[in-house]
């Protein structure tokens, strides 16, 4: 059975820190890029930061480029997500998936989806 189970949500005061985790079974981790997705209460999916099945390739979205990084452990079947200076308007549920393509930064194909990981940003 292939799972994704997101961890590491949470309440943070704007300006601080979290870091999410996403650990994968039931599948070869090793082959597929990763994905985090992430949708704001009343909003729809928007695709945060992608990263290569070797882990050697990253790409993010302008709103969060310089804040987040992504990075991935293929030894541990983990994605990570490194949140810093976080803001209110990054509160959402957090998503990761997984996906073949690699083409176009956000345009994937998603395989495989975890169930969220609630992140908020307020004081």
């Amino acid at each position: 059975e292939v799972q994704l189970v997101e961890s590491g949500g949470g309440l943070v005061q704007p300006g601080g820190s979290l870091r999410l985790s996403c650990a994968a079974s039931g599948f070869t981790f090793s082959s597929y890029a990763m994905s985090w997705v992430r949708q704001a209460p009343g909003k729809g999916l928007e695709w945060v930061s992608a990263i290569n099945n070797g882990g050697d390739s990253t790409t993010y979205a302008d709103s969060v480029k310089g804040r987040f990084t992504i990075s991935r452990d293929n030894a541990k079947n983990t994605l990570y997500l490194q949140m810093n200076s976080l803001k209110p308007e990054d509160t959402a549920v957090y998503y990761c998936a997984s996906h073949l393509t690699w083409a176009t930064p956000g345009g994937y194909e998603y395989d495989y989806w975890g169930q969220g990981t609630q992140v908020t940003v307020s004081s």
